[in-house]
């Protein structure tokens, strides 16, 4: 299975409503895609969303990174050989997690193609259905509790709510109003986006607990690169803590699990780099007792179907952030993941299951 070509194609979604959180508002989904074709006929896809306030990539960083160095990395190289392939495809250069994840997924596409399964099921998983948190993006409590409200008739049973912006009385507020609308059984996880300092973050934890606010989880408190800080929250709350931004690699996963940095890891495709180093970000959290999430950016369902995927097939993922697809104005995408309210469906076809990609020069 030599791959033979590749050609990349950018799109453009608008979200039904701007998206913000404490790094950044984003208006519309706007990614590049890639095909990658081999001689057998078979053809794999894969997403990179722009996210340069968290990986630094841009679409032309992407599309330089992909045409003139990962792309001419893979031509030519049979994906059979698959370990060879995707770890050297990390090593063609520094950084360009989106890139190198985009064509990851193809790769992966192709592979699971080749074995005549759906992707989750050739990565040794067993069941093809997950549920999403929805996401409850930062703005006046009121807003916050509109939306809350709305989520939860929509048939949203875990929320994930963003915080960060503005004092840590402002955030209570926001998180108060949504639990008094939510009532006590919809489960509230928070995401500070680095939004607080270690202090902060102690003191406002502290306070929700205190107050009964219920919070499950609280995703990345602090600046990324603090994991001092980040520990320090972690050894001063009840609360669980889980790390995002923290860990792109395995060998920064590696180091917030050595220091139990925070209870729980954040896996995104993104920033990892693609599945296969995602992988074994979760198995190393697997062997130190540390549960993982799979995230996402704001992606078509193209990237949060090979997201889904990976996480349907570990049994260490236990949570699932796939809310992405539900904020855009269309679907591009001809089969791939499908939603009814919070639960999620994997396609049983080979692959990614996807049919058709509908890209801007209008089609595949």
């Amino acid at each position: 299975m030599i791959v033979t070509n590749i050609d990349t194609f950018i799109v453009k979604v608008p979200l039904i409503k701007p998206f913000k959180t404490a790094i950044r508002t984003v208006l519309s989904a706007d990614s590049l895609l890639v095909r990658l074709d081999c001689d057998n006929g078979i053809s794999g896809w894969g997403e990179a969303p722009v996210t340069v306030a968290i990986t630094g990539d841009s679409l032309p960083s992407i599309e330089t990174a992909i045409k003139e160095y990962l792309g001419p990395f893979l031509i030519g190289r049979n994906l059979l050989s698959y370990e060879e392939v995707l770890s050297g495809l990390s090593g063609v250069m520094i950084g360009n997690t989106s890139a190198k994840a985009a064509l990851d997924m193809a790769v992966y596409d192709c592979l699971a193609q080749y074995s005549h399964l759906p992707l989750y099921r050739y990565l040794g998983g067993a069941s093809g259905e997950l549920e999403t948190n929805m996401t409850v993006s930062v703005n006046s409590p009121e807003e916050m509790g509109d939306d809350a409200e709305r989520y939860i008739g929509q048939g949203f049973s875990v929320l994930k709510v963003k915080v960060g912006i503005g004092d840590i009385d402002q955030d209570i507020k926001r998180v108060k109003e949504i639990r008094k609308r939510a009532g006590q059984r919809i489960l509230i996880r928070l995401d500070a986006n680095q939004g607080w300092s270690p202090k902060e973050a102690i003191k406002a934890i502290r306070q929700m607990e205190d107050e009964g606010l219920g919070i499950e989880l609280v995703e990345q408190p602090v600046k990324a690169q603090d994991l001092d800080g980040l520990k320090q929250v972690t050894d001063h709350v009840d609360t669980l803590i889980m790390a995002d931004e923290a860990v792109f690699s395995p060998k920064q996963a590696l180091q917030v699990i050595k220091m139990r940095a925070a209870d729980l890891i954040n896996i995104k495709l993104m920033k990892a780099g693609g599945i296969y180093q995602g992988q074994i970000i979760n198995q190393l959290a697997e062997t130190a007792g540390m549960e993982c999430m799979v995230g996402s950016m704001i992606e078509t369902h193209l990237g949060i179907t090979a997201a889904a995927h990976f996480a349907a097939s570990k049994k260490n993922i236990t949570r699932f952030d796939f809310d992405a697809p539900l904020m855009l104005s269309k679907n591009i995408l001809e089969g791939g993941l499908s939603y009814e309210a919070s639960k999620l469906t994997l396609p049983q076809e080979k692959g990614l299951g996807i049919k058709n990609v509908q890209t801007q020069e209008g089609g595949e």
